[in-house]
């Protein structure tokens, strides 16, 4: 009776998930739009309101397969050239899976965004070494222990706070995905030291039971080396 219970609640949950996938607005929008995946709509969202991608600038999204948020950058950048009357931008996007390859990105798949070789081979693709945003969608594997992927995520956007000091410039933005949790502050307050602005956000296209939010910092501090 166990297993067949088990299986019963296995089915409505792939049910369940089925009919909620099916009757989203923007998995229909996504199709329609050619997006990679719905959520391009996040991104979307958030450089409408507050217009952190414009043309001529240079992106990097960490986390980036299966490439929807590149998709959007490459557009509002105009990675392309596709408006001539505009300053034409650069995307590079990581992730330690394969991508897809997107016309007018760049992509650097396999590779760690935490390992250094990673960093200094994003260098040498910048047209100048350093980007004007850093956006980052990506998350660790889920384990299904909630603290435990929270901490993990954490720690993932800990180190692109790390990796701006190397490579942002200098009143850049960095955008970053999180889970809800009790190490959410620690990381809003490393961005408050080094951006002068800091938002929470949560955008239409997450999903109301999900605990993601994006932190949004802008106007990037650059650090200075400490004298000997």
């Amino acid at each position: 009776h166990t297993t067949v219970g088990f299986l019963k609640k296995k089915t409505a949950t792939e049910n369940w998930w089925l009919e909620r996938h099916l009757k989203d607005p923007f998995v229909k929008a996504t199709k329609q739009q050619n997006y990679r995946c719905r959520s391009a709509f996040k991104l979307l969202e958030i450089d409408d309101k507050f217009h952190i991608l414009r043309p001529g600038l240079s992106v990097l999204d960490c986390g980036a397969a299966p490439g929807a948020w590149s998709q959007v950058a490459v557009e509002r950048v105009n990675a392309l050239g596709t408006d001539p009357s505009a300053p034409t931008g650069f995307v590079l996007g990581v992730d330690l899976m394969r991508i897809s390859p997107l016309e007018g990105a760049v992509f650097l798949p396999e590779a760690d965004i935490t390992d250094p070789n990673t960093l200094r081979a994003i260098q040498s693709l910048l047209p100048a070494g350093k980007v004007d945003a850093i956006l980052s969608d990506m998350a660790p594997n889920a384990t299904g222990i909630k603290d435990l992927d929270h901490q993990k995520l954490i720690s993932l956007c800990l180190g692109l706070v790390n990796l701006a000091q190397n490579i942002l410039k200098p009143k850049g933005t960095l955008l970053c995905k999180f889970w809800d949790g009790h190490e959410s502050r620690v990381l809003q307050n490393r961005l408050k030291e080094q951006f002068r602005e800091v938002r929470t956000l949560k955008p239409q296209a997450s999903r109301k039971d999900s605990s993601e939010s994006y932190f949004l910092a802008r106007l990037y501090r650059e650090m200075k080396a400490e004298k000997c």
